[in-house]
């Protein structure tokens, strides 16, 4: 078995490099001071042992951790202690290792010193009965383990089901953009923790404690947030950095702050980047649904739209607009309404048959028209070319039902319309009425 141990260099990396760990192998445990990997199993999978260790040791906003490799776990973390303390490797090993390295011998090292024995090998070397009853058996286990007698057995790691993460910052941050700096590091911590578990982020929230409880007299609270939210999965931070910075730059703080916290709130399976066999395509730019995400988080919500159909007979409600990047609640809003629209008994409009008729221009609101000889007019009579399709729908909102009569006709100025008569609710209240709804090109 071939096992890794790595030291970050900054104990506020120690689970970053973690998550990290556990995107090459699922054998990731933290002993003492040390990530310990065992990587048997990978080896092949990531190209060889030199190939792995490019990847796994290289990490942009990380700073680069002390490591060692070895056949057995206890190994590799001695080695590692080793070259911390600056001493050089002896020529065999196990047997020459000072007994200091040994997690299990240092409650006995001052006992073991008055003995002569001050390597693993001396150790090894004395009967196993007394040093069991001197020293207990957890001694001789760990020596079994380091010379691969003995599996390995650690508490292995496992990424949590949420992401949540804190980060104290340097100095008080008196502005929302002086929080992003700070912000970078959670987002790349988000990013190994979604790539140890194979997922994507959908929304992701980043909330500050303020240094202050009152700020002129007045009652801050404990906290502000701001939840940031994606058309699909992500893994890559320079989006979701953009994203932050955006609504970021929109924030007004309170009071200052002094603490950051990331958590993630909805993530969904990654499925990874689609790729193609056809050498020449070339993809350039970002993907439209980032872009518009972008968009709206610097312009605002509403400002940037998108149309959604609707299952309606009636033309101006077979589509609406509404924001291309929702806020939580409103989501939440619309789910709700889509819910009650889907419950209405109303049959979904046949897509062949609604679009068989529709104008290239819809009137909004439709124009009503003049009747003269029971002939409706539009810049001179109009000649009905079709039959009349009926539409009746729309019994369950708050106006009552709509009945509809619509065909194609033609007018001597405007050449091909499209009109429909409006019967009343109920039947001969008033006389029907004629409406023009849409234009020919």
């Amino acid at each position: 078995m071939d096992w890794i141990a790595l030291q970050p260099a900054s104990p506020a990396d120690a689970s970053a490099w973690g998550w990290q760990a556990l995107r090459f192998t699922p054998r990731v445990a933290r002993v003492d001071e040390a990530w310990l990997l065992e990587v048997s199993g990978s080896l092949r999978l990531f190209g060889g042992p030199a190939a792995l260790r490019q990847a796994l040791l290289v990490a942009d906003d990380l700073q680069p951790p002390a490591w060692a490799e070895g056949a057995t776990s206890l190994l590799a973390l001695a080695l590692l202690r080793l070259q911390r303390a600056g001493r050089p490797q002896p020529r065999r090993l196990p047997d020459d290792l000072p007994l200091a390295l040994l997690t299990a011998a240092e409650p006995h090292l001052p006992l073991l010193a008055r003995t002569g024995c001050h390597t693993w090998g001396q150790l090894r070397a004395l009967p196993r009965a007394p040093v069991a009853r001197r020293f207990g058996a957890t001694l001789l286990e760990a020596l079994d383990r380091a010379w691969g007698l003995r599996p390995d057995t650690h508490a292995w790691l496992v990424a949590p089901e949420v992401f949540d993460e804190s980060l104290e910052l340097p100095a008080l941050a008196t502005e929302a953009a002086g929080l992003m700096a700070a912000a970078w590091r959670l987002l790349g911590a988000l990013q190994r923790w979604l790539q140890a578990r194979q997922q994507g982020v959908l929304a992701f929230e980043l909330a500050w404690t303020f240094d202050l409880r009152r700020l002129d007299g007045v009652a801050l609270p404990r906290t502000g947030a701001l939840q940031v939210r994606t058309a699909e999965p992500v893994q890559a931070i320079d989006h979701l950095g953009r994203l932050l910075r955006e609504q970021l730059a929109r924030v007004r703080l309170a009071a200052p702050a002094n603490h950051l916290r990331l958590r993630s709130v909805e993530t969904r399976g990654w499925a990874g980047a689609a790729r193609t066999l056809l050498p020449d395509e070339v993809r350039a730019g970002e993907p439209l649904h980032q872009l518009v995400e972008r968009l709206s988080a610097r312009l605002g919500e509403g400002r940037v739209r998108q149309p959604r159909l609707q299952a309606d007979w009636r033309p101006e409600a077979m589509q609406r607009w509404e924001p291309a990047v929702r806020a939580p609640r409103a989501a939440l809003a619309r789910a709700r309404a889509v819910g009650d629209a889907d419950s209405n008994p109303d049959p979904d409009p046949d897509p062949v048959a609604a679009e068989s008729l529709l104008p290239a221009w819809l009137l909004d609101p439709a124009q009503p028209l003049e009747v003269r000889d029971e002939r409706p007019w539009y810049q001179g009579p109009l000649q009905l070319l079709t039959r009349r399709q009926r539409v009746e729908t729309g019994w369950w909102e708050e106006g009552g039902a709509v009945v509809r009569d619509y065909c194609i006709a033609r007018s001597a100025g405007a050449g091909l319309v499209w009109i429909y008569c409006e019967h009343a609710v109920p039947a001969g209240s008033r006389p029907p009425r004629w409406y023009l709804q849409g234009l020919y090109a």
